[in-house]
């Protein structure tokens, strides 16, 4: 792939871009402002842009909105010092978030994932959100030991409040997030559905309800041997729901 470097740090910027020819990848120019990138990815066309987010004159984040309003706008993945711009980054249309110093795995990984990005999923990531509705995510970010991960919201079985952080069980394992789960409720929507006070699931991965003793009732999911309890509080409208799927 033909990818364009953009950090204002000569050292952070030269390690990418030798991590990125010794992967077999060309680097196309290497840039230290997000003006310069811009520029860049104009005259270069790229497939993908690693980019800072603390840079002079402009940071990466307005960067990356500039890129996104060019007739070919490349993939971008964001590598940083700083966690704290992730969800500004995934709004931006990133494809990854990287924290520095990343490894050459993770950089890789990233990067396959840009290849594996067809044009038409490409365009679905660009596609511009109505400036007038909130935008709703399709991931959850979540800090782990290896940094910033994006789960998927359609691999994510089920939340639950795990004392002051949520977590979050989805098909490669589970995460701890900062959203509350009135936040995800109110955010997401039909998408999720409350079934106890400290729960709540992906109506995608419901197959059924299971009564056990004292007439108490567990939710079930398709694809994993788990199951949570519904509350009486919320268990009529789960069965309505039920029905009206």
């Amino acid at each position: 792939m033909r990818i364009v470097v953009c950090d204002d740090e000569p050292l952070a910027r030269e390690r990418l871009a030798r991590i990125v020819q010794e992967s077999g990848h060309e680097v196309v120019a290497q840039a230290t402002t997000g003006d310069e990138a811009i520029a860049a990815v104009t005259a270069k066309q790229p497939d993908v842009i690693l980019l800072d987010i603390r840079m002079p004159e402009m940071d990466g984040v307005r960067c990356a909105q500039a890129l996104n309003e060019l007739e070919h706008p490349p993939a971008i993945i964001f590598v940083t010092a700083y966690d704290n711009y992730a969800i500004a980054a995934f709004k931006a249309n990133a494809i990854g978030y990287l924290l520095k110093p990343a490894n050459k795995d993770e950089l890789l990984e990233a990067l396959n994932k840009a290849k594996s990005l067809n044009a038409a999923q490409l365009n679905e990531i660009r596609k511009l959100e109505d400036p007038t509705a909130r935008p709703v995510r399709e991931h959850i970010t979540a800090r782990t030991h290896r940094g910033v991960e994006l789960v998927k919201l359609k691999d994510i079985y089920y939340f639950t409040a795990d004392q002051k952080y949520v977590k979050v069980r989805h098909k490669d394992g589970i995460v701890l997030i900062d959203d509350t789960l009135k936040e995800l409720e109110q955010e997401f929507g039909e998408r999720l559905f409350r079934v106890h006070r400290n729960a709540m699931i992906n109506l995608s991965f419901l197959d059924y309800l299971e009564t056990v003793d004292s007439g108490q009732y567990l939710v079930r999911f398709k694809g994993i041997d788990e199951a949570l309890a519904v509350s009486r509080r919320h268990l009529p409208a789960l069965r309505d729901k039920i029905q009206s799927m």
